[in-house]
């Protein structure tokens, strides 16, 4: 595997051990909260699912919650990649939506949108079906909040389309797969240092080379124990998951790691002067905490906060404490664009 083992190839090796297969599900209820009269809202931006066509193809997307003065819809990019926006809408959603206007999309190839016949999933048209969305939602501006491969995407965009972002949440995200992947080589080791088999095969190489040797089902279990510091918020993810009848996007991934996604090494720092948000879990072995306050001291206008009892998935481990930060960032970025 070229370029070592990245937080994406660890999302790669998760995905494919454990697909859903259900056919049917509701969508998840939203919070109660009061929203806009729907005179106010451009069509794009009522309440509720959208399919809409963008760059040829079938994209869905929903969206629920209070709009506060001042801050514009705020776009989740899940990541995966392929992973879809369910699980955030239903576990995440309730908690944001009572101050925050949310746009739950589901990025070519995954969740409910459609999986485009050309095979066109290069990161370059990734990022025009976000611009693509901001022209569908009538908006001079979006919020972007980004996840795992989700912040790989609003890094592209935010760099291409700086005056088009308010503000970008960067989430547990891939900015630099190489170094990401020596600091998640390293947590490894110390994880599995007494597993004999474990440790022979991550030995191998300059970057745990050797983990791709590994069975599939082995695989899957290092990645929920480097991702997930509690297992209950695995299973909870799962049975969401399991519940939407939507598989993962395996044929998104799959494009993007063959393109490259593994050697990926964001570099167009200077373009995203808008505030910045990296967010990082204490607990994550996935995605390193070094790595990302590395990414922090390279950008103009970005802080870095932890949480301490948090792994990969922060807004699923503390959503309270998730939700709030968020409000707090948008609302303060609002004057400073």
């Amino acid at each position: 595997m070229p370029g070592g083992l990245s937080l994406v190839a660890a999302a790669h090796a998760l995905a494919l051990a454990c697909q859903p297969a259900v056919q049917s599900a509701a969508h998840p209820t939203t919070a109660a909260n009061p929203t806009p009269a729907s005179n106010s809202l451009t069509p794009g931006l009522r309440d509720g699912p959208h399919d809409v066509v963008i760059n040829g193809v079938r994209l869905w997307y929903r969206v629920a919650g209070a709009s506060a003065a001042g801050i514009p819809p705020v776009v989740f990019l899940h990541g995966g990649p392929g992973q879809g926006s369910y699980h955030f809408a239903a576990l995440a959603g309730p908690y944001l939506e009572r101050s925050l206007r949310l746009v739950y999309f589901d990025q070519r190839g995954s969740g409910r949108s459609e999986r485009p016949w050309t095979r066109d999933y290069d990161m370059s048209t990734l990022v025009e079906d976000i611009e693509g969305l901001r022209r569908e939602l009538g908006v001079d501006q979006l919020a972007l909040i980004g996840h795992s491969f989700g912040g790989t995407l609003a890094l592209e965009y935010a760099a291409k389309y700086p005056e088009r972002v308010s503000a970008l949440v960067f989430v547990a995200g891939l900015w630099d797969a190489p170094l990401q992947g020596r600091y998640r080589c390293e947590q490894m080791k110390i994880l599995y240092r007494d597993s004999t088999d474990v440790a022979r095969a991550l030995a191998e190489g300059d970057n745990c080379d050797g983990f791709w040797k590994l069975p599939q089902a082995r695989r899957g279990a290092i990645n929920n124990a480097l991702m997930f510091p509690d297992s209950m918020v695995r299973r909870r993810l799962d049975s969401v998951t399991v519940a939407s009848g939507l598989r993962y996007g395996g044929e998104l991934d799959a494009a993007l790691m063959k393109a490259g996604l593994l050697e990926y090494h964001f570099t167009a720092y200077q373009r995203l002067t808008m505030p910045v948000l990296v967010v990082a879990g204490r607990q994550d072995r996935a995605v390193v905490g070094e790595g990302l306050r590395e990414l922090t001291r390279r950008l103009p206008n970005a802080r870095l906060v932890e949480y301490e009892h948090s792994g990969h998935f922060v807004y699923l481990d503390e959503p309270d404490r998730f939700a709030g930060d968020m409000t707090v960032f948008l609302t303060a970025a609002r004057g400073l664009r």
